[in-house]
């Protein structure tokens, strides 16, 4: 059977537990080559009947999902697999009720399990947008409802979460878009200038053209061709405007808004970059529209070297204490 290219046919593909096996094994390892996540070393025997690996240099054995955002996961691959799909292909996203629903385990599961699956989305490129004569857009947005509006209780805490320092309470997160290209986000504590600054020189190569709005904080700037339109005034002034990335934050607060209902943000970031993903990967490097089975067999290959637990998700190898509370449908209940 050919490798899927819609959701149903992943369900029909991935059902076949050898078959779903042998299609992450693909990824996982792309040369063909097995070795051992502990120690390196490909000297190993397979157990057929357990699918998993010994290995003769440490003396232990292994599993196809050691090393990777799947272990210690009880979940079978086909429950993994569709999950994924799922998340990279859904333009505004998948709760994790929804999640539930589908794959027939419990909200709490699906929470972390796209919570993980969200780790391999996180870009990790240092390559920066823009050069000499390239067109980059950079642009700010605050997320997050009203302080006025919270119960005091969670008014306080969110006040200690690193993020809420932006305007009236929000987290204020920060976007740099290529025209014609790609996007790149961060969130960030405050509007301040060292903030600003650095995200836009980690983002964007210097001598590019910069495309912002009236706010001050980009001022300084001199390493770029710095252009900006009063958007008290008018929002397109010829080529000069950030529609692009007002675009890219429409598209995000309409699935946090509408899908995700309410997020903490001490996980915003994570939101942030599956949308950024998501958006990256709507066309090739040619204009060329990216499948659906295509971008999930990119986001597959990124599993390996990625491992998130529930105590770091949680927070509570920094803080034992720390204890999220439920909000809206993405928090565990």
């Amino acid at each position: 059977m050919d490798a899927p290219n819609t959701l149903q046919e992943a369900i029909v593909y991935f059902s076949d537990a050898d078959r779903a096996f042998e299609y992450a094994k693909r990824f996982r390892w792309p040369d063909g080559k097995v070795v051992c996540p502990r120690c390196g070393k490909a000297k190993h025997s397979f157990l057929k009947t357990r699918k998993l690996w010994f290995c003769y240099e440490c003396k232990k054995q292994f599993s196809l999902k050691l090393g990777t955002i799947f272990e210690d996961s009880a979940l079978p691959l086909d429950k993994w697999m569709t999950g994924f799909w799922m998340l990279v292909n859904c333009k505004n996203g998948v709760s994790s009720c929804e999640l539930a629903r589908t794959l027939g385990i419990t909200q709490k599961a699906a929470w972390f399990m796209l919570q993980r699956l969200r780790l391999v989305l996180q870009e990790k490129s240092f390559v920066k947008l823009g050069g000499p004569g390239s067109e980059v857009e950079v642009d700010e947005t605050f997320i997050g409802g009203k302080a006025r509006n919270m119960h005091k209780a969670k008014r306080r805490r969110l006040s200690d979460t690193v993020g809420m320092q932006g305007g009236h309470g929000k987290t204020v997160v920060i976007g740099a878009l290529e025209r014609g290209g790609k996007v790149k986000t961060r969130v960030i504590g405050d509007r301040k200038y060292p903030a600003v600054h650095g995200a836009v020189r980690d983002f964007v190569e210097a001598g590019s053209q910069l495309m912002t709005d009236e706010f001050n904080g980009y001022l300084g700037l001199s390493e770029y061709q710095h252009q900006f339109v009063n958007h008290l005034e008018k929002y397109v002034d010829g080529q000069i405007h950030t529609q692009g990335m007002e675009n890219f934050w429409a598209l995000l607060k309409r699935g946090l808004g509408g899908t995700y209902i309410s997020v903490e943000p001490f996980h915003l970031f994570r939101y942030v970059d599956e949308q950024a993903y998501r958006y990256n990967m709507r066309k090739d490097d040619f204009g060329n529209k990216i499948s659906d089975g295509m971008r999930f067999a990119d986001a597959l290959s990124r599993i390996g070297g990625h491992r998130l637990t529930y105590s770091q998700l949680t927070g509570k190898e920094q803080s034992p204490r720390h204890e999220p509370t439920g909000a809206g449908t993405e928090e565990p209940f």
